[in-house]
């Protein structure tokens, strides 16, 4: 198992035409520590500085709010972390027996747990989105695991790739229809066809490490990114990136998990003032392999 140390400085900044009082602001920039992910450093300051504290969604993500004392025509949010990266790029997953071939049906106590991670998220009146994901289902019954990457790579097959930089998130048919769609578009139209054929998943927001730039959805050695998870008994959790084609987490750094996107946001907060007092934002992240010379 090879593990790397992985510098990432995320950077967001806002400028306003005049001084404005900041609302208070929601920020998800701490990654979830796992097997896999074990968290070297963090360091989170603000300009101006700002009364952090610190809980837990519901979902166990870390989530700072800040808090702010003066006006000011400008915000820097500015995240520094260390971490130690240890996924395999060809994971093996211990599926139990009962789960192996689909459809299976979840334990009780997983399906109340699971709950509206199960259900879809989106209005699909004429079952377009559940036709499509049935389409890639082989035969009654199949291989659950087969299965679930063949709708990763049907994605990615089916809905070319875009940088998109208007906020927000295609709904599942609206990506279908276009054919495009950014990482975040991708991840949800996944998470919503599993659930469509009754699979719990849950979408996950984070960083891609992408050293040799050979990945997509990233500028340089890394960016954010977005992607999804399916529960399967036995394996659990079960990391899907379809805008790659992958399965795992090799060189995906997890921040948040959620039940929707909007759930997951790295930064999001308000200003009192005019809304054209708001003049502009600029979000810079960079994600590159340390060495003891080079560390943030």
């Amino acid at each position: 198992m090879v593990t790397k140390l992985i510098g990432i400085q995320h950077k967001t900044s806002y400028r306003y035409r005049r001084s404005v009082g900041l609302g208070a602001h929601r920020l998800m920039l701490r990654p979830r520590e796992s097997q896999d992910l074990r968290l070297v450093g963090f360091d989170l300051t603000t300009e101006p500085e700002a009364t952090l504290t610190w809980a837990q969604d519901v979902y166990g993500n870390a989530v700072a709010t800040a808090t702010f004392a003066a006006p000011t025509t400008g915000l820097v949010i500015d995240c520094r972390t260390e971490i130690e990266l240890s996924a395999s790029a060809w994971p093996v997953f211990d599926i139990a027996a009962a789960a192996i071939s689909f459809p299976f049906r979840y334990p009780d106590d997983a399906w109340t747990d699971l709950g509206p991670l199960s259900a879809c998220q989106y209005p699909d009146p004429a079952a377009r989105l559940a036709a499509w994901a049935q389409g890639f289902v082989a035969g009654h019954p199949t291989d659950t695991l087969s299965l679930l990457k063949d709708l990763n790579a049907g994605v990615s097959a089916q809905i070319s790739y875009e940088i998109r930089e208007d906020e927000g998130t295609q709904s599942p048919l609206r990506t279908l229809e276009r054919g495009m769609g950014s990482c975040r578009d991708f991840a949800v139209l996944f998470a919503e066809a599993v659930r469509s054929l009754g699979f719990g998943a849950r979408i996950v927001s984070g960083y891609l490490h992408n050293p040799d730039q050979a990945l997509v959805g990233s500028q340089g050695n890394g960016s954010t990114h977005a992607w999804a998870e399916v529960y399967v008994p036995g394996a659990g959790w079960i990391t899907f990136d379809p805008t790659n084609l992958a399965v795992g987490g090799a060189n995906l750094i997890p921040v948040a998990v959620a039940r929707d996107i909007h759930q997951a946001m790295p930064v999001t907060g308000s200003f009192t003032g005019p809304g054209q007092d708001y003049d502009a934002m600029t979000v810079d992240v960079r994600v590159s392999e340390l060495s003891g010379e080079n560390k943030y």
